[in-house]
């Protein structure tokens, strides 16, 4: 009857704006600088943006920031304001590709290199002044095992380490999740191979990493991908610009491609831990907000 499929649809309207859809947090990370996790992060970004959803690329790395550099991008302002008090965190964000909403970080400022721990939560907490609306967040963290690093991998539904075929690569990506499961009970991680020959040596260094983690650590981790190694990136980044757009059918550009549809299917199990529930919490709020006013 028309009269209740209005009611179904009222309630169905309801349902959204109650139970708005939870954002997703994909914290990209590695144990060692260098490997190439902001180009992933950005050309990540850009791949699902093109999919459809809207993302925020957040660049966590705050005292060496080159998110904005990688994408040609000139922010007036920066984290560093917004720790300040000087603005709010909407004030800092800037457009970037495919309608990316990027959050660029400060670089060369060493108190952003060493925030305290009350720093850093006040940081998190910024969000719950966020009204821009978001399907996918990307936190583009710092290398190594600072708090930072953890703070922001322990807010993120998926933790997405970066590694590459050399020693220290394996040795500190090792380290990174023993620090994280023994210290903050965090159990499930994601693997990206980059700068392969192929998707068998991926698979081999993903072989690598976890003959070690299963030995020593209660984890799980699961391959995801690799991206091979092309030299279509550095063009790329020469040109101040993203592989992904640049050169579509570039090799990287394909596996980028493939990592943000794959993603989608993720299953959602892993929740924020602990005192950064509220991360989540403040996230779902804005998009409650965007979708009453």
């Amino acid at each position: 009857m028309p009269a209740g499929n209005n009611g179904d649809g009222q309630a169905s309207g309801l349902r959204q704006i109650i139970q708005p859809q939870v954002v997703r947090v994909i914290a990209v990370t590695s144990g060692k600088g260098g490997v190439g996790k902001t180009n992933i992060s950005a050309n990540l970004a850009l791949a699902m943006a093109q999919n459809g959803h809207r993302v925020m690329l957040m660049d966590a790395d705050m005292g060496l920031a080159n998110l904005d550099v990688i994408m040609g991008l000139q922010p007036k302002r920066n984290l560093s304001h917004v720790l300040a008090g000087r603005c709010d965190l909407d004030d800092v964000i800037v457009p970037g590709p495919m309608g990316i909403s990027v959050i660029p970080a400060a670089s060369g400022v060493r108190k952003m290199a060493s925030l305290s721990a009350p720093e850093i939560a006040g940081l998190i907490h910024a969000f719950s002044t966020l009204r821009s609306p978001v399907d996918v967040l990307i936190v583009d963290t710092a290398a190594g095992i600072h708090d930072t690093v953890t703070a922001f991998c322990l807010a993120a539904q998926e933790v997405l380490m970066v590694v590459c075929d050399e020693p220290a690569s394996i040795t500190d990506a090792y380290a990174l999740c023993k620090l994280l499961s023994r210290d903050f009970d965090l159990r499930r991680f994601r693997l990206l191979a980059n700068r392969v020959q192929s998707f068998a040596q991926g698979r081999e260094l993903y072989n690598k990493v976890t003959r070690v983690t299963d030995r020593f650590l209660d984890v799980v981790i699961d391959f995801v991908g690799a991206i091979p190694e092309d030299p279509m990136i550095r063009e790329a980044v020469q040109a101040q610009q993203l592989v992904v757009e640049k050169f579509p059918s570039a090799r990287a550009s394909v596996a980028f491609r493939r990592l943000a549809s794959d993603a989608e299917h993720w299953p959602q199990k892993q929740q924020a831990q602990g005192q950064l529930q509220f991360f989540f919490e403040r996230l779902v709020q804005a998009q409650s907000a965007a979708v009453t006013t």
